[in-house]
This record gives structure tokens, C-alpha cells and sequence, in this order.
């Protein structure tokens, strides 16, 4: 299959998964719950749920007729990844009015209601994720869980933001920015590719492969961000351009200037894919999610 296919698919079967898991809102929480929804469907290429899923299938035999079971875990994973975008989006973070095109949550309700949705979705993500209890050893599961606890948490993503926020009043050299790259976007693409490595039982040759392939994954997507951040197009974008500059942020961009950044992004993209090459040809449709990530647009 091609990965536009793939991606296509996985996107609407992780989207129809969302609904069903997602409560609707009513009762007292009604307005938290709305805020939620509001987040999670406002788009997005479902990008984490399309990696966990490309993963599985490289490293699984037979479990086509059971991957509907493992669709909940990866619609946790973008519940976690829309919680980040909200947080991100904050007044205290980067102050952002717009989010794929429409008012970010903090704008569309208000900052207290915001902080709790995020809350939320990181806290029900796990919940969700627990329905594989199921489906797999609790060995397996414990570590896919474990995985991305630490990825999400202190060891990675929050940790990530912390570094960013403090590179707004500093200059940072090439090694801290790779440092904060690694933990803030790395670290969720990290989760998504390993725990669908710990799932599915993968050897630890292969664990090794998927860990440095995701590494070079996150760093290649975050230099294209910063690029499409000065030179990318709004209406594509959902959400103006500038606002590295605006908030005063070191990105790959302001440190090596738009050229070389772009080349250090094609490096990142090329090391990704050759990361894989000790699960052969069965990884076929992850090397091509990093040429896709160096040329996106939005």
C-alpha cells in the first residue's frame, strides 16, 4: 500500500475509534467534555496513530483479523498528542489564537477550561490504552504503557517544553536544540513507534533500529516545522506564520538560517531510513514516512 493510502486509512479508522471512545457530553461535565471534542476533531493528519499502526503491522504476524482491538491504543495516542497542542497553545506557553485553521481551545471556551481538557484526554488516554488487557500479555502491555508514561511525561515530552520555554531567553546552540527535540516531538513519536514494538514482541535488534529511527523521525519533523513556521503557507498552515519569531525562540531556523536547516532535515530524514534496515523489507512503509515528514507543507 501506498503511505498516502495508509495514512488515509488510518486517519478515518482512528477518527471513527475517537468517537466511540470519547464520551459525549452531558451531565455536569458537559463543557469539559465539549472542549475536548472540540480539540480532537479539529483536524490533523493523525499522523502518531498512522505510525503506531504501520509499526504493528511491520512486527506482527497474523494479527490483521485482531488490529480493530489495538485501534483504541492508538487513538490514546493522538488523544495525548491534542492534549500537548492545547497546553502548548496556552497564554503561558506560546500564546497561540489559532489552531488548523479555527480558534485554539483556551480562544473557543476559556484558559481554566483549556488546562482541564488536556488534562483530561492525558489522564482518559490511559484508561483507554488499558482495554488491551485483553488482547496481550500484561508483560507487554506494562511496557508499551510504561513507554509512553515516560515519553509524555518527564522524561520526554513536558520536560521538552520546559527546555523550549527557557530557550526563549537564551541562545542555544545546535546540541540543546536537538536536546529539547529529542524529548518535545521525538518523544511522542518515540511512544508510538515502541510501544507498538513492545506489543507486538519485538527482538531487541529491533527495538535498537525503531528507538534511533524514531530519534532521527522527531528531529526531522520539528526542523520542517520551524522551516514551515517562516516560509510555509497560512491557509495550508491553519494558523499564521511567525510565531517562533514572535515569541523570541531559538529554532533550527534563527540558528543556521533556512538552507542549512533544510539540509540538516533531508540528513535527519536519510539517517531515519537507514536505521531500518535491520527489519528489511517488512519496515517498507515506515521509510517512507520520513521523505513525507522533510516535504510536508502543513
Amino acid at each position: 500500500m501506498e503511505l498516502k493510502d495508509f495514512i488515509d486509512e488510518a486517519a478515518s479508522r482512528t477518527e471513527a475509534c475517537l468517537k466511540r471512545v470519547l464520551p459525549l457530553p452531558q451531565g455536569p461535565e458537559a463543557r469539559l467534555i465539549e472542549a475536548m471534542r472540540y480539540s480532537v476533531f479539529a483536524g490533523g493528519k493523525r499522523l502518531r496513530p498512522a505510525l503506531f499502526l504501520a509499526t504493528l503491522s511491520a512486527l506482527s504476524q497474523g494479527l490483521e483479523a485482531e488490529e480493530d482491538a489495538y485501534l483504541p491504543f492508538a487513538a490514546a495516542l493522538e488523544m495525548i498528542h491534542t492534549y500537548s497542542l492545547i497546553h502548548d497553545d496556552l497564554p503561558a506557553m506560546d500564546n497561540d489564537d489559532l489552531r488548523r485553521g479555527r480558534p485554539t481551545c483556551h480562544k473557543a471556551f476559556d484558559e481554566a477550561t483549556a488546562i482541564l481538557a488536556g488534562d483530561a484526554l492525558l489522564t482518559h488516554a490511559f484508561a483507554i490504552m488499558m482495554r488491551l488487557k485483553k488482547q496481550v500479555s500484561p508483560q507487554r502491555l506494562l511496557a508499551a504503557l510504561e513507554e509512553v508514561a515516560l515519553s509524555a511525561g518527564l522524561m520526554g515530552m513536558v520536560a521538552g517544553q520546559m527546555v523550549d520555554m527557557s530557550l526563549t531567553a537564551q541562545a542555544a546552540t545546535g546540541e540543546q536544540l536537538r536536546y529539547m527535540v529529542q524529548r518535545k516531538t521525538g518523544a511522542l513519536f518515540s511512544a508510538c513507534i515502541l510501544s507498538a514494538a513492545y506489543l507486538a514482541g519485538a527482538a531487541p535488534q529491533e527495538m535498537t533500529a525503531l528507538r534511533a529511527y524514531s530519534d532521527q523521525l522527531g528531529l526531522c519533523f520539528q526542523i520542517s516545522d520551524d522551516i514551515l513556521d517562516v516560509a510555509g503557507d497560512p491557509d495550508k498552515l491553519g494558523k499564521p506564520i511567525g510565531s517562533d519569531a514572535k515569541n523570541s525562540k531559538t529554532t533550527f531556523v534563527s540558528l543556521l538560517g533556512q538552507e542549512q536547516a533544510r539540509q540538516w532535515a533531508r540528513q535527519a530524514a536519510e539517517a531515519a531510513v537507514q536505521s531500518l534496515s535491520p527489519l528489511k523489507e517488512k519496515a517498507e512503509l515506515l521509510r517512507q514516512f520520513p521523505m513525507l515528514m522533510f516535504s510536508r507543507e502543513s
